[in-house]
């Protein structure tokens, strides 16, 4: 095992380490449990969807492990773990509450309070019941009101023990990703629906922060994914056309919204013709900046962009299955990803750690109501191999993670108020549209016995906690 640990860093009072997961990836028992389709037990059905054809049946059976995978949190001395609850457990094709559902988070609540460890609850992590889709699903405006429903009854059951609450997680790909490239579920290529999906996720992610806070909940907020737009020549007006138009798409269109109360004038002019200002209807905006208290930052690598033609590299988000899938960026499709030459991930991602301290800094310096920062996701896939003596040496990934760690303690020296960091993934998963190819975890699982082995990433992890727990 490498012995390397992130640099010595005095790190906030009640600063919070833990790891993440999401109940799509890691749960299994896809159609038990009172458990029917959601629309990524539907797109994994569809020929090329996913690589290896494979799908959620099982994933890693989190479901009927999860007092064990309790206990190795336990054993790794996390403060939080973050877990989402799946909409088509809790509201199978969003009839009525299925009891054993919400009972089976009810259990997992009380296990975590049990070994120590702060419940973070996600509540929308891409898993919407199919029979929603079939209505239209995101694009369809009625869907942010029967979210309000789903997260009042999650709320009812578990609001007594679980004191954060995280309304969406990284809306980019529910929305961008699944109606513009069609890369996620539920696959579709249509812009316009794309366009009304970011802003109906946006919209139900007001109301529910009104209807919980309203409830009792105190702690309340929303995880994006955003990266740094970075122009190949920051001398050329096309480079910088290109960097302005991701920035947009990737970062301001969430951003804005939520902590402005505003979508950017650029913004609203880029996607005209898909027709962002025909979906926003009177009051919308002030619903969705209600105030937060975190914003979650999920980081795994930034971008260099160029409004010229380049082969070089990608922007990371086709996916690994067969079916032909488009661009993400509705209406500046034209933007290319050149690579820089950096280190790349399994998942072909460049690995630039500096990047996540730009980030966190930048968003304290152009955001006037920005709440407390966690980042809520970082990590790295790499080609893992069981080593004669049984354990997993991925130097790579502790590498990665390490640097990574080391960033965001300089992000807090230069001013940004983050408070916590989650490691994705706790364990190896099944990974959208990659299926079962891409290991993100820092605990093994071997998806024919499911038996978990912890990493040299995750030894090291944990040798990070009880050193920073000791500082």
């Amino acid at each position: 095992m490498s012995q390397t640990l992130p640099t010595p860093f005095t790190w906030p009072r009640g600063f919070l380490w833990g790891s993440a997961t999401a109940a799509a990836q890691i749960e299994g028992a896809g159609h038990a449990g009172g458990k029917e389709d959601s629309i990524w037990d539907a797109f994994a059905r569809v020929p090329g969807a996913i690589a290896g054809g494979d799908d959620l049946e099982t994933a890693v059976d989190h479901y009927h492990r999860m007092p064990a995978d309790v206990r190795l949190m336990a054993s790794l001395g996390l403060d939080a773990y973050r877990f989402s609850t799946s909409w088509a457990r809790v509201r199978p094709n969003d009839r009525a509450v299925n009891p054993e559902g919400l009972d089976f988070y009810s259990r997992l609540v009380d296990e975590l309070l049990g070994a120590g460890i702060l419940p973070w609850l996600t509540l929308y992590h891409w898993d919407l019941p199919q029979a929603l889709e079939e209505k239209g699903g995101w694009a369809n405006r009625d869907t942010a009101y029967r979210f309000v429903d789903y997260a009042s009854d999650v709320y009812s059951a578990l609001g007594d023990r679980v004191t954060h609450w995280t309304t969406f997680n990284e809306p980019f790909c529910s929305s961008l990703l699944g109606y513009g490239s069609g890369a996620h579920a539920p696959g579709r290529q249509d812009g316009p629906a794309a366009v009304a999906a970011v802003h109906h996720q946006h919209l139900a992610h007001g109301l529910v922060v009104n209807a919980l806070r309203s409830a009792g909940a105190q702690n309340l907020g929303i995880t994006l994914n955003l990266t740094n737009a970075v122009p190949r020549d920051a001398a050329d007006p096309v480079d910088l056309e290109a960097a302005r138009r991701l920035d947009s798409l990737a970062n301001r269109v969430f951003l804005d919204p939520l902590l402005r109360g505003s979508y950017p004038e650029d913004t609203l002019h880029d996607l005209e013709p898909c027709g962002l200002a025909e979906v926003i209807h009177a009051d919308d905006l002030e619903m969705i900046a209600a105030p937060l208290d975190f914003l979650g930052v999920n980081h795994y690598h930034d971008d260099l962009v160029s409004g010229h033609a380049d082969a070089s590299a990608s922007d990371g988000h086709a996916g690994g299955a067969d079916r032909p899938v488009g661009s993400p960026w509705v209406g500046s499709e034209y933007i290319t990803f050149p690579s820089r030459g950096l280190p790349r991930t399994a998942m072909d991602w460049e690995v630039n750690p500096d990047g996540l301290r730009l980030l966190l800094v930048r968003l304290g310096e152009e955001y006037d109501r920005l709440p407390p920062l966690y980042v809520t996701e970082n990590g790295a896939a790499y080609d893992d191999t069981v080593s004669a003596d049984g354990a997993v040496h991925d130097a790579d990934r502790a590498e990665y993670i390490v640097t990574h760690i080391n960033k965001v303690g300089e992000a807090i020296a230069a001013g940004a108020d983050v408070r916590g960091y989650f490691v994705w993934s706790l364990l190896d998963n099944f990974e959208w549209s990659y299926g079962y190819e891409k290991r993100f975890g820092i605990v093994r699982v071997d998806y024919k016995t499911l038996e978990r082995t912890v990493k040299d990433s995750g030894r090291m992890y944990a040798a990070h906690l009880r050193a920073a727990h000791a500082g």
